[in-house]
């Protein structure tokens, strides 16, 4: 009978899917160098982190191992300059991700696309100063990239902030569909999922 307690394989099924995540989500973010593309990081990222998180998905059959993950991944985004908040929505979505893969007893496709798509929620909590800190966070800005980069990224924010939250549960949908596809493709083919 399998326990349902997280055990030692389970931490390391984390620790190693949520730095193989954060690499590449990390990776993505630099794309926000470029001002146009700094915007479109709520949609991006989460496309592109799909692949790894549903490899993921495949090894989670315990409730907790997604909210650990996101609250991970908020608190290295935290670490990495952020404020807090990341840790804060890490925590959070990753909660109601897991809700809803447990529901779908971590099996359901369906319910595999919501729970992805909430999860990538989570990268709200680094824009969220926009809306609620946003002198800092331009302040912040202009310390790190210079006056024209931050002028473009704010002009650029203040017209399409409010699609964020949308741009980034619909980059997760198709990041769910992105990394289903791979799983179906390369991975089960190789012996991994």
């Amino acid at each position: 009978m399998e326990t349902k307690k997280l055990q030692t394989k389970d931490f390391i099924n984390v620790g190693v899917f949520t730095a193989i995540y954060f690499v590449i989500f990390f990776a993505v973010g630099m794309l926000g160098h470029i001002p146009i593309l700094y915007v479109l990081i709520p949609f991006i990222a989460p496309v592109i982190s799909g692949i790894p998180f549903m490899l993921f998905l495949t090894r989670v059959k315990k409730f907790g191992m997604v909210t650990i993950m996101g609250t991970i991944v908020g608190t290295l985004m935290t670490l990495t300059g952020h404020t807090y908040l990341p840790a804060i929505f890490g925590f959070v979505f990753g909660l109601l991700a897991d809700l809803i893969f447990k529901a779908g007893k971590y099996k359901s496709k369906k319910l595999s696309y919501l729970g992805y798509g909430v999860f990538s929620l989570w990268l709200m909590g680094m824009l969220a100063p926009f809306w609620i800190m946003k002198d800092s966070f331009e302040n912040m800005m202009l310390d790190s990239m210079g006056v024209d980069y931050t002028k473009t990224v704010m002009d650029l924010f203040s017209n399409i902030a409010w699609t964020f939250p949308i741009m980034t549960f619909l980059g997760g949908m198709i990041g769910a569909f992105l990394g289903f596809t791979m799983l179906k493709k390369h991975f089960k083919k190789a012996g991994i999922a």
